[in-house]
């Protein structure tokens, strides 16, 4: 591969879906800066990315889903175009070598250069919510919520039912610190996303007693 050719501007050869974690050290890492990181990631890596045409070209990444402030995500999504062909097992290597601490490299794979954009093929994501204060009656007000036929909520002025965004929600046994867990999976499809901060909301539990992770986010295809 040649080196230090960083910045192509002819038209992508090439898509990569990167299957990452973002971990503990980036738990507070905003969603722009974690696209940020990735530039500067594959940068770092010597990888030669495609850009956008017009008067500011960027490079051209995708991530799946932004996640809320606080949450680690155990298999997060990212595409990335390349201007011409490279082996993954290449870049694979070189972006390991390159990634900072809170980002690791799982698995790679060759997505079809005219797949639809990898936000619009998101339709949900699971999380799982460690309670870090005990809460006596839990499965209660879970089953409260399941049971209930709207939950309305409010999110920068819309008024919205939270309820059919929550495709399931289940009590996890206590974790090996003794911590009992919850396991959630909402829609995340375009306009109509469940939030895990909203699902907490509603079972009343403040955000700062929980711990949260994304597990999984699953694609149309």
């Amino acid at each position: 591969m040649s080196r230090g050719k960083t910045k192509g501007k002819g038209k992508a050869a090439l898509r990569v879906r990167i299957m990452f974690a973002k971990t503990e050290a980036m738990r507070y890492t905003g969603h722009l800066d974690v696209l940020r990181t990735w530039e500067r990631t594959l940068r770092r890596a010597e990888l030669p990315l495609a850009y956008t045409q017009g008067f500011s070209p960027h490079p051209r990444i995708q991530l799946a889903a932004a996640l809320p402030l606080g949450f680690t995500g155990e298999y997060e999504i990212v595409d990335v175009w390349f201007e011409y062909q490279v082996d993954l097992t290449v870049i694979k290597d070189n972006l390991v070598q390159a990634a900072p601490p809170g980002i690791r490299v799982l698995n790679l794979e060759i997505i079809d250069l005219h797949d639809p954009p990898l936000q619009t093929q998101v339709l949900s994501g699971e999380y799982i919510i460690t309670l870090l204060d005990p809460i006596l009656d839990l499965t209660s007000r879970v089953e409260s919520l399941l049971t209930a036929k709207e939950l309305v909520r409010e999110k920068r002025g819309k008024i919205y039912d939270l309820r059919p965004l929550i495709e399931y929600l289940q009590i996890l046994p206590a974790d090996q610190e003794g911590h009992k867990c919850l396991q959630m999976q909402l829609t995340a499809t375009e306009g109509k996303t469940g939030r895990p901060e909203e699902v907490l909301a509603a079972l009343s539990i403040p955000p700062e007693t929980t711990r949260g992770a994304r597990t999984k986010i699953m694609l149309s295809d």
